[in-house]
C-alpha cells in the first residue's frame, strides 16, 4: 500500500508517509459491522486495510474532547503489551493517568473497593483486551474513546478512532498524536511550537519492558 492510493484525500496531523510506516492502516482479516464505516479497502489476500483520513480526523475530534476534561480524571488502559508503554507515556505527557496491565474489577464500579476511582473519561487501546474497563465505564455512564481495530465490536464505545491497534509503532504514533492533540486543543502547546516529545519515546522497545 503506498501514499498514491491516498492522493485524493488530506490528512493534517502527519503525512501519509508516516501513518503508513507506522502501520496505523493495517487491519485483520475480519470486519465488523460498525468498522465498515472505517474501511479503505480490502487486500487480495483478505487483510482489510483502514483509512487514515479518518484516522487523522477521529485523533484530531478525541483532542477536542478529551481537552474538555480534568487532565487527572482522564484515565487510559490497556491490557495490551504494545499499548502500555504508549498509555503510560500518553499520562506522562498529558498530565493523565493509566492503567498498565491486569484491570482490577470493580475498579469503576465498587465503591468499596480501596483502589475505586470515578474517571470522566476513559480511552481503551483495544476494546476486545480492555473489555472490563470498557463494561465498568458503560455501566457508570462514562464516556469511552476506543482505539478500534476492522474486527472490534464498538458498542460501549462512544467515540471510535480507527486503527492497527495491536502494532507497536502504530499505538506509539496514535498515542503519540493524541497527546500532542490534547496539549494543543488545551492551549498547553501552541500550534507553532513543536512537539518536544518524539514519537519513539511512546515506543515498546522491547518485550517485557
Amino acid at each position: 500500500m503506498s501514499a498514491p492510493e491516498f492522493a485524493e484525500g488530506v490528512v493534517g496531523l502527519v503525512d501519509f508517509d508516516t501513518y503508513l510506516s507506522s502501520g496505523v492502516h493495517i487491519g485483520t482479516r475480519q470486519k465488523t459491522g460498525a468498522m465498515a464505516p472505517f474501511i479503505y479497502r480490502v487486500r487480495p489476500d483478505g487483510l482489510y486495510v483502514l483509512d487514515v483520513r479518518k484516522t487523522d480526523e477521529r485523533v484530531s475530534l478525541a483532542g477536542k474532547f478529551l481537552a474538555r476534561f480534568e487532565p487527572a480524571s482522564v484515565i487510559a488502559v490497556s491490557a495490551r503489551q504494545y499499548g502500555q508503554r504508549p498509555a503510560q507515556r500518553f499520562g506522562e505527557v498529558a498530565g493523565a493517568r493509566a492503567f498498565a496491565g491486569r484491570f482490577i474489577p470493580g475498579t469503576f464500579t465498587n465503591p468499596s473497593f480501596k483502589g475505586y476511582i470515578e474517571p470522566s473519561v476513559l480511552i481503551i487501546t483495544d476494546p476486545l483486551a480492555d473489555e472490563q474497563p470498557m463494561r465498568e465505564a458503560a455501566e457508570a455512564g462514562i464516556p469511552v474513546v476506543g482505539f478500534c481495530d476492522t474486527d472490534n465490536e464498538t458498542a460501549d464505545i462512544d467515540l471510535i478512532i480507527p486503527t492497527n491497534n495491536k502494532g507497536r509503532k502504530a499505538l506509539a504514533l496514535v498515542y503519540w498524536l493524541l497527546a500532542r492533540q490534547v496539549l494543543r486543543e488545551r492551549g498547553d502547546l501552541p500550534p507553532e511550537k513543536p512537539f518536544e516529545v518524539s514519537v519513539e519515546e511512546f515506543e515498546t522497545k522491547s518485550v517485557g519492558e
